[in-house]
């Protein structure tokens, strides 16, 4: 079964609900120039004081005058456009579908698992804050449209990288040589997925001719334990002649494999062949068409749009929604079957938008057995605010009994599931004193979290990956290569990453004594192994954590945010069917 790419079920409806938009946006970018006229980001502050500019005062008050007069002018269009849009609504599909035809790159991927039985998967998770660009400034950031393009590209740009092969004659010293000096260990593979070739891709989706694992985090990669012939693979060719050098990054991954015998690296560049990238808070619907356009070339199938709008449940005016639920999915594989449910018990300001769950089913191809071989990608965001861990925990609820269902529904019995992963923007860590009733969830009983030690604890060589707002344009953290500097000195990042937070009323002490700072890590990918096929089976996890920053060199364009970083982690699952 294939989606259609249209979220309505003909062209006549999907016409008048496009002709209603249409009338709908002029006035709703003249009120979005009004308050972003209005609200500066510490950046522009900054750069008006060193240049000594002092018209900024009266470019806002004529700048608000003009466009809130062409916004008054636009909204009896708007509400013409209103009175078509909003009913149609009603009869939408809660997301879009873009299809391509599989590239020669996905060929030979499915090729190579059809021949050996063996694939590794690489999933990636990121929340971008790209909302409205004067929604966006309440967040520090601004630019939406530029940096969408921006990330788009630097995206594009980091999956499709050459790839460099590194004879190793050491067996002690295999292991790849990134461009951030990684020393992270991974399998070799007779099959092909990248730009050059015979040779082995330094992606996460490739053959594997030894032994092969399932797993699947945010912050983790699962990989097999390395043979002394096996290859080191380097994934920017800038770099070839630098592979002896060590770095401040590789010492501080090396002492940590040392402690806790699980190898991570902290990186500058984008992990090369993704398979599925999960990006939450595309809000913006331009936005989201540039980073289709920018993805559509490498992952065929895009879904965007996700979410519901107006009146929801439908001809009920107790929760409207302003926007989409901000999930943007982009797969290599194709979508079989997709399903969306919105939370019901969002509040405040989290209300007006559409959060809830996307879950998935992809294709893989066949294994050697001519079984179809799947897998379940799931996405969500869910409820912001601190303190209101219980709305949380509900909607853990629903995510665990929504999956439940969506899997139960289309399952078949000639089909062999090889991975099941969720991921996403949680909103709670597994530190603060302030998140215990989210982090002892019976969720993290049948998903499991490498990043996690116990309940409540993380484990040692964990950063966190929220970033503290005021911070976002310092020198230290401006640019991929230096937050990356920054990130692996303790000392130093405590500066900018968030702290735990205290329970009400309870003074913290924190971190304990003889224990790492560790700041919030409130995005997850987890792995679930029960519901994953008999035949597959896991026989390493090793656990690296990848943090790519999407933040563009321009300087016009913010690299972070606080509330909305711009995050990645990146998971690899080795998957071998027996």
């Amino acid at each position: 079964m294939v989606l259609r790419a249209s979220p309505f079920p003909n062209g006549f409806v999907a016409g008048i609900h496009a002709i209603g938009w249409a009338l709908i946006v002029p006035c709703f970018w003249y009120l979005d120039r009004v308050i972003a006229v209005c609200k500066s980001t510490t950046k522009e502050i900054r750069e008006r004081q060193e240049t000594e500019c002092y018209l900024h005062p009266l470019k806002v008050f004529f700048g608000s005058i003009f466009f809130f007069i062409f916004f008054l002018l636009t909204a009896p269009l708007a509400f013409l456009g209103f009175l078509l849009w909003a009913p149609l609504q009603a009869c939408r599909r809660p997301f879009s579908y873009h299809r391509v035809e599989p590239t020669s790159a996905e060929r030979e991927t499915n090729r190579g698992f059809e021949q050996t039985g063996k694939a590794t998967f690489t999933f990636a998770s990121a929340n971008l804050c790209l909302l409205p660009d004067s929604l966006a400034r309440f967040n520090n950031l601004g630019h939406t449209q530029q940096r969408a393009y921006e990330i788009g590209k630097r995206i594009a740009e980091s999956v499709v990288r050459p790839n460099v092969i590194i004879t190793v004659e050491s067996p002690s010293s295999c292991g790849p040589v990134s461009p951030s000096d990684s020393i992270i260990p991974r399998a070799c593979s007779n099959t092909d997925r990248g730009l050059e070739g015979p040779s082995q891709p330094t992606g996460d989706h490739r053959s594997d001719p030894t032994e092969s694992s399932a797993s699947s985090d945010d912050a983790e990669e699962a990989l097999t334990e390395p043979s002394s012939s096996q290859l080191n693979y380097n994934e920017n060719s800038n770099k070839q002649g630098q592979s002896d050098r060590k770095s401040p990054a590789v010492l501080f991954s090396q002492r940590t494999r040392q402690q806790d015998e699980e190898p991570w690296e902290v990186s500058p560049f984008f992990p090369a062949n993704i398979d599925i990238l999960c990006l939450e808070e595309v809000f913006d619907k331009r936005a989201a068409k540039k980073l289709s356009n920018a993805l559509k070339p490498l992952f065929g199938h895009i879904l965007h749009d996700v979410g519901v709008y107006a009146c929801q449940p439908p001809c009920r005016c107790s929760a409207f929604k302003f926007f989409n639920s901000g999930l943007f999915m982009a797969s290599r594989f194709p979508v079989l079957e997709a399903q969306y449910h919105w939370f019901p018990n969002s509040r405040g300001e989290d209300a007006l938008a559409a959060k809830g769950l996307l879950s998935t089913k992809v294709l893989i191809g066949q294994n050697q057995k001519q079984k179809k071989v799947v897998g379940y990608f799931n996405c969500t965001h869910l409820h912001a605010p601190e303190g209101e861990g219980k709305i949380r925990c509900d909607q853990l609820d629903m995510v665990t009994r929504w999956i439940g269902e969506f899997q139960a529904a289309h399952k078949q019995p000639d089909e062999e599931v090889v991975f099941d992963v969720l991921c996403g923007d949680f909103n709670f860590d597994n530190c603060s004193p302030d998140d215990v009733l989210e982090q002892n969830h019976s969720l993290f009983e049948e998903y499991r979290d490498p990043c996690r030690a116990e309940a409540g604890k993380e484990k040692p060589w964990v950063i966190g990956t929220l970033l503290e707002q005021p911070s976002l344009y310092e020198e230290d953290v401006n640019s991929p290569e230096m937050l990356q500097r920054t990130l692996v000195t303790e000392e130093v990042r405590k500066q900018y990453i968030s702290p735990p937070v205290p329970k009400q009323g309870v003074p913290l002490v924190y971190p304990e004594p003889g224990q790492p700072w560790i700041g919030r890590r409130i995005d997850y990918i987890l792995y679930r192994e029960t519901s994953i096929s008999k035949l597959c089976r896991t026989v390493r996890s090793l656990l690296s954590c990848f943090l790519t920053l999407l933040c563009s060199r321009l300087t016009h364009v913010p690299p972070h945010s606080r509330k909305w970083p711009n995050k990645v982690r990146v998971h690899n699952i080795l998957t071998k069917l027996n």
